[in-house]
C-alpha cells in the first residue's frame, strides 16, 4: 500500500507541509497519492540512523548480506501487480517494459548477493613477513577492501527500478556493507516507495540494523542537497543529466570532508559506419537504427544520437532510409510532460544551428506527452566548428555527421566529450584501414560495439556502463555490473596485526576459503 510518506528506516514518517502529486502521462492526468516531502529533521534522522546501522552493518558477514539480497528480491516480486500497475501510471510506459525491469533489478539483487556469499571481492592481498631480510626486516602487510559509509543514491527519472529504489547503486552499495538513503524520484515516488518498503521488510526479516536503508521524498533539488551536504554521508550515486550530476559533483566537493560522487549522466553515443558496411547492407542498417533512436521513445542513456560516415552516395542513401523509416515508426509517451518540454526545447536549439538540415521528422498529431522522433544531417565541418551540435538531446533524435575523409572522421571522434559507448559498423577486414579512427574513439567511451546498436546494456561481469567525463564522473569505474560495488570500498591496510584480530578475509587459516594473493600468487590454501 502506498502511504505517500518517507521511510526512515523502519519508521513511516509525514512531518513537513510540502506535497506533491506523480503524474499518468499516458492519461495526461495526476495520479491520486499525495506525497509528502521530507523535512530537514527527517533527513538528519535518516542519515543518522544509517551512520549508526554502518557500525554493525560493515561487519556483517558476505552470507548474511547475501540472505538480505536476496530476500529483498524476493520481496518485491511479492509485490506482483501492484507494483507493475503503479510502475506504468507513474512512467506511461508498457506493461511489458516494467516486467522486463523488474526482472533486470532482481537478478542485479541476486547477482551482488551471489558475489558477497562467495567473498573474494574484497581482493585480499597479503604479503608475509620477512624478518630476516637485510638491511631491514620486512612486516606482514595485508590488505583488503572496506565499505565507506552511509551512501545517498539519487533514483533516476528513465528506469524507476533497476537504477532507482533498489536498482543498480543500492544493491552494490548495500552489498559492500554501506547503508543506503535513497533520494526517491519525484516521477515516480509510488514505485519508489513500493519498493522501498520491500527493501524494509527484507531487513526486517533477515535482523539486518534499524537505518540500513531509508527512502525520502523530493519535488525539488533541496532534499539531495542537504543529503549531499551532510557530513555523515560518506559517498553519492546518481543516473541523470549532466547538470544535475555536475551539481551534485560541486557540491560535494566544497565540503569540509569532500565524498566522491559516481555519476552516469549525459551520452550521445556516437555510431561509426565505415564504407563497406554502407555499401553492403545500408537499408538493414537504417531499419535498425530507426529502431534504435526511437526504442523507449529515445529516454535510454545509450540512445544512438550521433552517426558518424564518409561522404558518398551510399552515406546519402543511408540518411533518406533512415528519415523514410523513422517517420513510419508510431511515437511513444514519454516519462513526464517536464521531459517533453526539455526536449523539445532541447530539440528546437540544436534545429536553430546553422547548418543541421531535417531529413526526416514525424508530422502528424500525436497525442499529449508523446514525442515525435526527427532525424537530422550536417556537414563534417560544420560540426567541428559549433560544439552545440555536441550535445545531446535526450528522446528520439539522431544527427548524421557527413564527414569529408577518414582524417576528419577522426578529428571529429577525437575532439567529443566523453561518452558511455562508441559503435564501429563495419564489414570484413575493413577495420584495420581505420585503426587511428577506433584508437580515438576508445579515448572517449567507456564501452566499444561491434555491429550492434548501443542500446540494451548487460548485466554481466565484463560490462562497462561509465566513460570519460561527462559520461561520468570517474571513468574507473562501472555503474553496471558486480563491479560496480567497487565504488563503494576503498582500501585498507594491516600491518603486523595479530592473525586473531584480523577479518576472516586475511586469516591465516582463510576459514572463509576466498580466493586471494599471498605473496603474489593467487591460492585459496593457508597460510602456514
Amino acid at each position: 500500500m502506498i502511504t505517500g510518506k518517507n521511510y526512515i528506516g523502519d519508521v513511516i514518517s509525514a512531518s513537513g507541509g510540502k506535497t506533491y502529486k506523480t503524474f499518468n502521462p499516458e492519461l495526461n492526468e495526476e495520479n491520486n497519492t499525495v506525497f509528502t516531502e521530507a523535512t530537514q529533521e527527517e533527513i538528519n534522522n535518516a542519515v543518522s540512523l544509517a551512520s549508526q546501522a554502518f557500525k554493525e552493518y560493515r561487519s556483517i558477514s558476505g552470507k548474511q548480506k547475501a540472505t538480505f539480497l536476496n530476500t529483498i528480491a524476493d520481496e518485491i516480486l511479492a509485490l506482483d501487480n501492484e507494483l507493475i500497475e503503479t510502475y506504468c501510471s507513474e512512467t506511461g510506459l508498457p506493461e511489458g517494459r516494467a516486467k522486463g525491469e523488474r526482472g533486470r533489478t532482481v537478478f542485479q539483487l541476486r547477482s551482488f548477493a551471489e558475489l558477497v556469499a562467495e567473498g573474494s571481492w574484497v581482493e585480499a592481498t597479503i604479503d608475509t613477513a620477512i624478518p630476516t631480510r637485510e638491511p631491514l626486516p620486512k612486516s606482514d602487510i595485508r590488505k583488503l577492501s572496506i565499505p565507506l559509509g552511509p551512501v545517498v543514491v539519487f533514483g533516476a527519472s528513465n528506469f524507476p527500478l533497476a537504477y532507482s529504489t533498489a536498482g543498480g547503486d543500492t544493491a552494490a552499495a548495500l552489498a559492500s556493507g554501506c547503508p543506503v538513503i535513497v533520494k526517491s524520484h519525484p516521477m515516480h515516488a509510488g514505485t519508489g516507495e513500493l519498493v522501498a518498503s520491500a527493501i524494509i521488510k527484507a531487513a526486517e526479516k533477515t535482523n539486518m540494523p534499524k537505518g540500513v536503508f531509508s527512502n525520502l521524498n523530493s519535488s525539488g533539488i533541496e532534499v539531495g542537497q542537504q543529503l549531499v551536504s551532510h557530513p555523515k554521508v560518506k559517498a553519492v550515486g546518481f543516473t541523470g543529466s549532466i547538470r544535475g550530476g555536475r551539481a551534485l559533483l560541486d557540491l560535494a566537493a566544497k565540503r569540509e570532508e569532500p565524498i566522491p560522487v559516481f555519476a552516469e549522466m549525459g551520452s550521445v553515443n556516437p555510431v561509426i559506419i565505415l564504407p563497406k558496411a554502407l555499401q553492403n547492407r545500408s537499408e538493414s542498417l537504417a531499419n535498425t537504427y530507426a529502431n534504435s533512436i526511437t526504442l523507449g521513445a529515445g529516454q535510454f542513456c545509450t540512445n544512438p544520437g550521433l552517426i558518424l560516415g564518409i561522404k558518398s552516395e551510399e552515406l546519402t542513401n543511408f540518411t533518406n532510409e533512415l528519415a523514410s523509416n523513422i517517420v513510419e515508426i508510431s511515437p511513444s509517451s514519454m516519462l513526464h510532460p517536464n521531459i517533453v518540454a526539455a526536449y523539445e526545447s532541447n530539440k528546437e536549439k540544436a534545429l536553430a544551428q546553422s547548418g543541421l538540415i531535417v531529413v526526416g521528422n514525424y508530422e502528424d498529431e500525436v497525442q499529449s506527452n508523446y514525442a515525435t522522433q526527427i532525424v537530422t544531417t550536417v556537414e563534417g565541418k560544420t560540426f567541428l566548428e559549433n560544439t552545440t551540435l555536441h550535445q545531446e538531446v535526450f528522446g528520439p533524435f539522431s544527427m548524421v555527421v557527413q564527414c569529408e575523409s577518414a582524417a576528419q572522421l577522426e578529428k571529429i571522434i577525437s575532439q567529443l566529450e566523453g561518452q558511455l559507448t562508441g559503435t564501429v559498423i563495419s564489414d570484413e577486414n575493413e577495420l584495420p584501414e581505420y585503426k587511428p579512427t577506433i584508437d580515438a574513439l576508445q579515448n572517449r567511451v567507456g564501452r566499444i560495439i561491434f555491429n550492434g546498436v548501443p542500446t540494451g546494456v548487460e548485466v554481466c561481469p565484463s560490462m562497462v556502463h561509465g566513460g570519460p567525463y561527462p559520461a561520468s564522473t570517474d571513468s574507473r569505474f562501472t555503474a553496471v555490473g558486480i563491479d560496480s560495488i567497487k565504488r563503494w570500498v576503498r582500501p585498507f591496510s594491516y600491518q603486523d596485526w595479530p592473525n586473531e584480530l584480523l577479518p576472516d578475509e586475511l586469516k591465516n587459516e582463510n576459514p572463509l576459503q576466498i580466493s586471494r594473493s599471498v605473496n603474489g600468487n593467487f591460492t585459496k590454501s593457508n597460510i602456514e
